[in-house]
């Protein structure tokens, strides 16, 4: 939990904030050279999703660099990168939340701020999670996500065929079609149903969009299920697969962005393992800033 001295803000609030700080700009006595990295950068960082772990994760580390008079944003992750493309194309300053891998690092140069305290963590996984007896109900889906692995390359290119213009549902399925010898290894043995329904659940985060589709688009064109997709926020697509009501997800990220909610839902959870490794996340700021290279640089 974010200690009481944390503020939080809206879209609204934020842009009221912002609209000061252009209007302050303009005083002869503040030169862009004499003003600290938190006066450039409005003490805001600019968050996504509440609820989300990567959002529970800056908050700590807002206490554990004493960041007292900063803001962290709630958002969303398109409402986040709307922002990024907005401040970059200006060469404003602007630090965000921010994981890979991620479309964004394709498009900008970015740069994560070092975190030696490591309230980040160290590199983690993505884990495929199943509601307990999904193996006896779904053998053929179990088996599937059970293989089901890929790299952050592979997941770029779903990425950035939809920041491209592509639909999910196409960019997914082009990235079936042309990696038949990866999609065969997923699938080789297994015994196609009939329409039975399965049902996966999702954050709308970019990275998890691409791998739910992918996934959907095996278990419909290659395995014969009637797979469907639900969009739904951080605690509810755990919820959904600890109460049942959801067969998969292939979203976690462990052990430490989503750790509170594995910690509370385990034992009603089966954990088919990790689908990538070597993910990150933490606080990001494009290169043109030079002056800010650590989370401990916003104290100056």
């Amino acid at each position: 939990m974010m200690n009481k001295t944390k503020k939080w803000m809206t879209l609204g609030s934020l842009a009221a904030v912002l609209a000061l700080g252009a209007c302050s700009s303009s005083n002869p006595t503040t030169s862009a050279e004499s003003q600290t990295a938190g006066d450039r950068l409005n003490y805001t960082i600019t968050g996504t999703e509440p609820g989300a772990g990567l959002m529970r994760l800056t908050a700590q580390a807002m206490e554990d660099y004493e960041l007292s008079d900063w803001t962290l944003s709630e958002s969303s992750s398109a409402a986040m990168t709307a922002a990024l493309d907005k401040a970059y194309k200006k060469e404003e300053p602007i630090v965000i939340t921010a994981w890979t891998p991620h479309w964004m690092f394709n498009t900008y140069d970015l740069k994560y701020l070092e975190d030696p305290k490591k309230t980040y963590g160290e590199p983690e996984e993505i884990h495929t999670i199943a509601r307990l007896g999904l193996e006896a109900d779904h053998p053929t889906a179990y088996e599937f996500l059970d293989r089901f692995n890929w790299t952050a390359d592979d997941m770029g290119e779903v990425m950035i065929a939809i920041q491209d213009g592509k639909t999910p549902e196409q960019a997914a399925a082009e990235w079936v079609d042309g990696h038949e010898a990866e999609v065969k290894a997923w699938t080789e043995g297994l015994e196609p149903v009939q329409g039975d329904d399965f049902t996966l659940a999702f954050v709308a985060w970019d990275s998890e969009i691409a791998s739910t589709n992918v996934v959907a688009h095996v278990l419909n064109e290659k395995l014969g299920y009637n797979a469907k997709m639900m969009q739904v926020e951080i605690g509810p697509m755990w919820i959904g697969v600890a109460d049942g009501s959801v067969d998969a997800i292939v979203a976690a990220w462990l052990p430490i962005t989503h750790e509170d909610y594995w910690e509370k839902y385990k034992d009603k959870l089966d954990d088919l393992g990790a689908n990538m490794v070597d993910v990150k996340s933490g606080l990001a700021v494009p290169t043109y800033m030079e002056d800010v290279n650590s989370i401990e640089d916003l104290k100056s």
